[in-house]
């Protein structure tokens, strides 16, 4: 997104922020393109058959930013980053709502590199990882901030510090230390679930 979106951007979100539902009708066709983005990395992990759509996703998350009208928008990151919060809850809730089993259910073990964002077993195990970021965020709230904006929102390093107003290195060094707790986390729980 170029320089000027980005402030156009961040100057509807506090314009709707203050009451002016035009500057959202201005803002989504904006945003629009970057949200179907991260709807589709969430969706590329998921099966086949799953019958939410990236769309469908967009929408739902849509909806759910319409009531979050009280939200003091700081910026474009922290839009993209609520928006991927609530699309991380929308996937999770809809899992759930499947009869997915909780915590894994012997699923493989999920590893938080970069290249598992598109692949099978991230979507079998969005359960698994939503308990354990819950888990994390007991622990270190910041670290588990950093793997649902990165994870799952698609955040880069740069966005990810401008959510968390911290600088790149210090997200580098949590990313890495979240890995490791989740990575031991998710393992135990799959031993446990032999």
């Amino acid at each position: 997104m170029t320089q000027p979106k980005t402030h156009e951007v961040t100057r509807l979100l506090q314009a709707w922020g203050r009451g002016d539902d035009a500057a959202l009708e201005q803002m989504i066709p904006i945003v629009y393109s970057e949200l179907r983005r991260i709807a589709h990395r969430y969706m590329t992990g998921e099966r086949q058959s799953h019958t939410l759509q990236t769309t469908a996703l967009v929408n739902e998350a849509y909806l759910k930013l319409v009531d979050s009208r009280k939200v003091n928008w700081q910026n474009r990151a922290h839009f993209f980053a609520i928006s991927a919060q609530l699309m991380r809850r929308i996937l999770v809730d809809f899992a759930r709502s499947r009869s997915y089993q909780k915590r894994g259910g012997g699923a493989q073990q999920l590893g938080l590199d970069e290249e598992c964002l598109a692949t099978q077993e991230r979507g079998r195990n969005v359960l698994a990882l939503d308990d354990a970021l819950t888990a994390l965020a007991e622990v270190d709230p910041r670290k588990s901030k950093v793997v649902e904006l990165r994870f799952f929102g698609g955040l880069s390093l740069e966005e990810t510090a401008e959510v968390l107003k911290v600088c790149p290195d210090t997200v580098v060094r949590d990313w890495r230390m979240a890995k490791a707790w989740l990575g031991r986390e998710l393992g135990a729980e799959k031993d446990h679930a032999a």
